[in-house]
């Protein structure tokens, strides 16, 4: 029973093949395909530009909180007498 499904997918799967090859060779779908492929690289490049667009701003979430977290760091060394590395007013420049 499986062996026959297998059989019949494949034999079907000639069979489309072939007939996809000789509408090719025709040139019946190649206007068709080539318009498709076309579309193909448009959505590329606007999942590229989507992908920078998000990559940018991760990037600057990733420094503000950079920047958010020197700046508690510089609070608490300030609340507990430390000389901090970077003085609050250094950080609220920053932000």
């Amino acid at each position: 029973m499986a062996n026959s499904k297998l059989i019949w997918a494949l034999l079907g799967g000639v069979v489309i093949g072939a007939v996809g090859a000789t509408t090719l060779k025709r040139g019946k779908l190649k206007p068709g395909m080539t318009r498709l492929m076309s579309y193909g690289y448009d959505l590329k490049d606007c999942l590229v530009e989507e992908c920078e667009t998000l990559k940018e701003n991760v990037e600057d979430m990733a420094a503000e909180a950079k920047e958010q977290a020197e700046l508690r760091k510089a609070r608490k060394n300030s609340e507990q007498g430390l000389t901090p590395e970077v003085t609050i007013e250094a950080a609220e420049k920053a932000l």
